[in-house]
């Protein structure tokens, strides 16, 4: 099987490196779309226009796409589903799975500008984060810093700090790039909370649809 792993940047690189380590079997083909970075402070309308011919691609060539892209998933997959018969994995703020493990009943999304916009993020804190406060530490330069290997840790620490002290328990990883700094993240919450990424989430799900008949 052939799977397909999309991103904006090297963001996707960390998923697809951790799918080819959990499944050897399967033909990992990453393409991302460097040149337009970063996807965060886009439109939905600039970033369908940008993704769907890369996609489309993609599904030429592989059995199944993983959308490692927290902003296109949260603002445009059904669109594409409607557009590419290939399956689409998407991955988004895991805000059910925190929810459901925060203890202090605060919780931290760390995601981009349009990830946080997006009609999809909104119904997922209106359905399970109903009596969740839900902080969105200021993120917006994140992707580029990454992206551009100029990581200010100073910046990141301090922004994670200021979550942890308003009570958050548990800090999510809502754009990908952000696995790259993870540990860094980890350090910076000193024990008081939990980073979770969707990755195991992924592989488990690509199982699934290997498994299928």
């Amino acid at each position: 099987m052939r799977v397909g792993v999309f991103d904006s940047g090297v963001g996707g690189k960390s998923v697809a490196s951790a799918i080819g380590k959990a499944l050897p079997r399967v033909e990992v083909i990453f393409v991302n779309d460097r040149e337009h970075m970063p996807y965060g402070s886009k439109s939905p309308e600039v970033l369908y226009a940008l993704v769907l011919p890369i996609l489309q691609d993609l599904a030429s060539r592989t059995d199944v796409i993983v959308v490692a892209c927290n902003t296109v998933s949260t603002t445009l997959i059904k669109q594409l589903r409607e557009i590419i018969t290939t399956p689409l994995v998407a991955m988004e703020p895991m805000v059910k799975p925190a929810a459901k493990q925060t203890k202090s009943k605060t919780i931290a999304i760390c995601a981009t500008p349009t990830t946080l916009a997006s009609a999809r993020y909104k119904q997922l804190k209106t359905e399970y984060a109903k009596d969740i406060t839900v902080l969105e530490p200021d993120c917006s330069d994140w992707s580029s810093m990454i992206e551009n290997n100029s990581v200010d840790r100073q910046l990141v620490q301090e922004r994670i700090d200021a979550a942890c002290v308003a009570g958050a328990d548990v800090i999510v990883l809502g754009c990908t790039h952000y696995h790259w700094i993870e540990d860094q993240i980890s350090e910076a919450t000193r024990g008081r909370a939990v980073v979770m990424q969707p990755e195991a989430a992924v592989i488990r799900r690509l199982e699934r649809i290997i498994s299928e008949p």
